[in-house]
């Protein structure tokens, strides 16, 4: 009798699994989504360098433009630095800031898919091929060991953003 009652048991289980999936895909295409209170997942768009590279924080804005960096690239980015609390006036004080990194991909390519994404801020560029985004005001700016501005895909992207 016990083994009936086991195997009844797991059949009324599968059928209410069932039925639930259905029940789920049904309100799915309809439009109506049950359980989830945010709008986009964006947290697959991008990895970590790192388990001590602090994301949790990134406003949905920042997600959605490395979300626009992948799909543009291709490549997920990889995130090298975001939230640093103690950054001083930095963006990334505020978690409003990324350092990334799409392997395979070249800087000229992800500073271009930066400059296209919607609510882009700023945009920066370090000499170790590290690109920084932001949602704070709009600038550009490119750093090399204390030399400000200087020559390559930064600079160009300046150029053709002025004309476009």
């Amino acid at each position: 009798m016990r083994i009936f009652s086991r195997v009844a048991l797991a059949c009324i289980m599968t059928v209410g699994v069932v039925l639930s999936a259905i029940s789920a895909d049904a309100a799915d295409k309809a439009g109506k989504r049950r359980g989830t209170s945010f709008k986009h997942d964006y947290s697959a768009a991008y990895t970590v360098q790192r388990v001590s590279v602090r994301t949790a924080c990134f406003p949905e804005k920042l997600e959605a433009i490395l979300a626009h960096i992948r799909a543009k690239t291709g490549k997920k980015p990889m995130v090298t630095s975001g939230h640093r609390p103690h950054s001083g006036t930095s963006q990334h004080s505020r978690c409003y800031a990324a350092d990334i990194r799409v392997p395979g991909v070249s800087e000229k390519a992800i500073l271009a898919a930066a400059a296209g994404a919607p609510g882009i801020g700023g945009i920066g560029r370090y000499c170790n091929g590290i690109v920084h985004v932001d949602i704070g005001p709009k600038r550009r700016w490119a750093h090399c060991g204390g030399k400000s501005g200087g020559k390559g895909g930064l600079a160009n992207l300046e150029r053709h953003h002025r004309r476009g």
